[in-house]
């Protein structure tokens, strides 16, 4: 009798399960520990799981925010953003302040090469379009101090809902 693959799936444990998930990316604590409960793994059997991972250096929460901001700058994502993101996972401020540092982005570039990816190299822009890039870049997580000095339009961070 065959079986189906996800019955394998079954008889895994959830240190397998996670190791298996760790070795395609990265993944926080918070997410893996996520994963495994809905797949049906008992909370002893996760906790045991993800404390033998952190111990083997299999999985770090810090390896995992700085490969998350890499990528976020990388995608174009302003530092609100990327902190609320990281907020999620169940990084701790001051954890989350050492990764930004780290990155050492040049926000006020990245916000200008996301206009010009977005909008095209056209610095002429009357006050709405202006208004409209302010927008853009609000919601993609710049504040406001970046977004004005890269639009030059007085901005109020509740003017990134009004669309």
């Amino acid at each position: 009798m065959n079986q189906h693959p996800h019955d394998k799936l079954k008889h895994r444990s959830a240190y397998e399960r996670a190791l298996t998930m760790l070795g395609r990316r990265e993944y926080s604590r918070r997410e893996l520990a996520m994963r495994l409960t809905r797949s049906g793994y008992s909370e002893t059997d996760v906790e045991a799981a993800l404390e033998r991972l952190i111990e083997q250096g299999y999985q770090d929460d810090q390896r995992f925010g700085e490969m998350l901001v890499r990528t976020r700058i990388a995608q174009g994502y302003g530092p609100l953003r990327i902190r609320a993101e990281l907020k999620t996972h169940q990084l701790l401020a001051t954890e989350i302040q050492v990764l930004l540092d780290a990155a050492a982005a040049d926000w006020q570039d990245l916000a200008c090469k996301m206009l010009r990816r977005r909008y095209g190299p056209s610095s002429t822009a009357d006050r709405q379009q202006r208004l409209r890039r302010a927008q853009f870049l609000l919601r993609r997580g710049f504040d406001a101090a970046t977004v004005r000095s890269v639009t030059r339009v007085e901005v109020d961070v509740s003017i990134a809902d009004d669309e």
